[in-house]
């Protein structure tokens, strides 16, 4: 009997409501269950003395109940007062019952652990687990650290800690259950120990565990587990690369010579040497019957744009229609402005289409896509609706890619496909992303970069100053707008909701548009309708504002070339890779430009050490590598990413060394060993990767 695929309700305690809770974590079977890690772990293996206590501490103590009251004022609550001879701490419960209150009465001896927190009078602890000692000189602690689990409402960590014990026992009967895919020669050069004692190890560590080990990732069971999950999850993504290496895409061939050299001449700057090496890669990819999925990285202000209009001339050459997907309104705004302009003259037409367009308009463009008689068309995720239909896709460009997911991005093609071709991809974006994340999370992907700025681009001064000089900043504007240049102010809030982001932008509006009389001050912000942002927009291009207050908005895409100073209030509260981005925004014309970091005293040693890389750095892979190490994967990538990675056990910023071996041994994999990738992928990643059989 392979234990590993029984149903988890077969185990004793598992009845057809717990079932239905735990397969709300994924977990079905007894496999699921084992591979279901612990998040942390308390150690209840010590006894505090009480008096030695202070808050903060998670710890367990032991002590006699002093007295038992409850408080009637407001919501009822329980206080029970605990001591052992070194001192006292209250136990405080807002949810008991009669007999909890029955039971906790002067002289009985009690075990509780939870955290110290400061109370009214004396330390206390809110809702401890606690336990009734019936011999206080016979009791013994737990001679292992306790896991942690990851829990959903309605379960218990009694209950998966029950069930995991007993799943454990079920797989120790048959160790050849937890095959060890990873090759053994990989396993003995890194001195991991086998799976079944790696599992054995995190779900109850032995008295050689310490919580530091565990933490910093020293463990090996835990870094052994770590590299199998990683590799996982490469072996899941270059699976979907080898999939879409075998669908048909349309060839493009060698587009016309004159048609290319004619859209080079008519583009009002020169190429560098990366945009013209980028470009290459791409027409390489396109020649093939196969579909290219290449992301093009560069740094705010490198020319992706212009590359990714190249790759649609390709296309349009060779008689295929190309779709362009950006994440805001804006951003898609500003690439059809730009297309629109650079295919002028071509046969061609160039649409637009996001959710805001009704009615007639929405008609014609979608009759024009059907067609065939738009050959462009820019937008936003409206692109994905059912009611678009393409007569001839051949390319999909994602912008800020980072934004959409592995899901959105083999979606597009999918509406693309037709007699079982589908379109080439391309998927740029200008957050730079650490060299150890991009082997991980776009292992899907050709990655081309851009590390050349074009001519002439000066380097953006950037200065780091506290809100108590803004009278000083508001003067340097009224100084800046009198020599004819342009300012943005930007405002930022912590909170996540887009109506307070709009209403302080709108009160700093107002503000700066007292303090600046004579100064053309204008608002934009993401609750504004497109045509309105739209306008604002063109008035800020075509120099009919000075001072343009936003949110984070216009992080993405706006090009004023005349606007050369940036105001950033509280940039404590933004990722380096985002105020990278924002700052980006100045420094695309000529002359000087400056971009002032205004911070709210006091900071934090991190966020000082944080704003100092943006002032002394204007390179953002430098400043993607630092932004990794300080705030992690999941904030440098972006909460909002669907289809992001998500770990039972790995961390990149801990784990980032085994990240190097990765594609090594992914390689090893798929050439020597190909019948583990599947198991690899199941064992940790389950159904989440329901995109690999697309």
């Amino acid at each position: 009997m392979n234990y590993l695929e029984l149903s988890v309700a077969t185990l004793t305690g598992i009845g057809a409501q717990t079932a239905s809770r735990l397969e709300k974590l994924g977990i079905r079977t007894v496999q699921d269950l084992i591979f279901h890690l612990p998040l942390r772990y308390e150690d209840r293996t010590r006894v505090y003395p009480i008096g030695s206590l202070t808050a903060g501490m998670t710890v367990l103590v032991c002590g006699q109940v002093e007295f038992t009251d409850i408080l009637p004022r407001g919501r009822k609550s329980l206080i029970c007062r605990i001591g052992d001879g070194t001192g006292f701490i209250s136990l405080k419960f807002f949810h008991f019952t009669a007999n909890q209150h029955n039971a906790l009465k002067p002289g009985t001896w009690l075990s509780c652990f939870a955290e110290v927190r400061h109370g009214y009078a004396e330390l206390e602890m809110v809702h401890p687990e606690y336990a009734v000692i019936a011999n206080p000189e016979a009791y013994v602690t737990e001679t292992r650290l306790t896991p942690v689990y990851p829990l959903t409402e309605g379960l218990s960590q009694g209950v998966i800690r029950k069930a995991v014990k007993q799943a454990l026992n079920l797989c120790s009967k048959e160790a050849q259950l937890l095959t060890d895919w990873i090759p053994e020669s990989i396993l003995k050069q890194c001195r991991y120990p086998s799976l079944a004692d790696a599992i054995q190890t995190l779900h109850a560590p032995d008295e050689s565990v310490t919580i530091e080990a565990l933490q910093n990732g020293s463990v090996p069971a835990l870094k052994r587990l770590a590299f199998e999950e990683l590799l996982a999850h490469h072996l899941s993504l270059r699976s979907v690369k080898n999939k879409t290496k075998a669908w048909l895409a349309p060839s493009f061939g060698d587009s016309s010579e004159i048609t290319l050299q004619h859209f080079l001449k008519r583009l009002p700057f020169k190429l560098t040497g990366a945009q013209q090496r980028v470009m290459a890669e791409i027409a390489a990819d396109c020649r093939k019957a196969h579909p290219m999925m290449r992301l093009v990285q560069g740094d705010v202000g490198s020319g992706k744009t212009v590359v990714s209009a190249y790759a649609a001339l390709l296309a349009l050459t060779a008689g295929y229609q190309v779709a362009i997907m950006a994440p805001t309104e804006l951003l898609a705004e500003q690439h059809f402005r730009n297309f629109a302009a650079w295919f002028d003259g071509f046969e061609t037409r160039v649409v637009f289409l996001t959710g805001q367009l009704k009615g007639n308009p929405r008609k014609d463009v979608l009759q024009a896509l059907a067609d065939g008689s738009a050959g462009i068309v820019i937008g936003t995720h409206a692109l994905f609706q059912d009611s678009v239909q393409f007569h001839r896709l051949g390319l999909c460009i994602i912008d800020e890619q980072h934004r959409f997911g592995v899901h959105q991005r083999l979606a597009l093609m999918e509406k693309g496909q037709q007699s079982g071709v589908r379109p080439h991809q391309l998927v740029m974006t200008a957050t730079p992303i650490p060299r150890t994340l991009a082997m991980l999370q776009y292992s899907d992907l050709d990655i081309s970069i851009i590390d050349e700025l074009p001519p002439g681009r000066t380097p953006i001064v950037t200065s780091v100053i506290s809100a108590e000089r803004r009278a000083d900043v508001i003067a340097r504007i009224a100084g800046w707008v009198a020599k004819k240049r342009q300012v943005y102010w930007v405002c930022t809030l912590i909170e996540e909701s887009e109506v307070l982001q709009c209403e302080a932008a709108e009160k700093t509006a107002e503000r700066l548009a007292e303090a600046l009389s004579g100064v053309r001050v204008a608002l934009i912000h993401g609750r504004m309708k497109a045509a309105e942002k739209d306008a604002v927009m063109q008035a800020f291009k075509n120099a009919q504002i000075d001072l343009l207050v936003a949110t984070t908005v216009i992080e993405v895409g706006v090009d004023v070339p005349n606007a050369g100073l940036m105001i950033i209030e509280n940039p404590e509260r933004l990722g380096l890779s985002q105020l990278h981005q924002l700052r980006g925004r100045v420094g695309r014309g000529e002359g000087d430009s400056y971009c002032l970091l205004m911070y709210q005293a006091p900071l934090s040693d991190t966020a000082r050490q944080r704003l100092g890389i943006i002032r002394d750095s204007n390179d953002g892979f430098v400043i993607a590598e630092k932004d990794l190490q300080l705030r992690g994967p999941g904030e440098v990538m972006g909460t909002r990413q669907t289809g992001s990675v998500n770990f039972k056990i790995a961390d990149l910023s801990r784990d980032a060394d085994l990240l190097e071996v990765i594609q090594q041994v992914g390689d090893t994999v798929f050439n020597q060993s190909p019948q583990a990738i599947q198991p690899l992928i199941d064992r940790w990643l389950g159904t989440s990767t329901n995109y690999s059989e697309v």
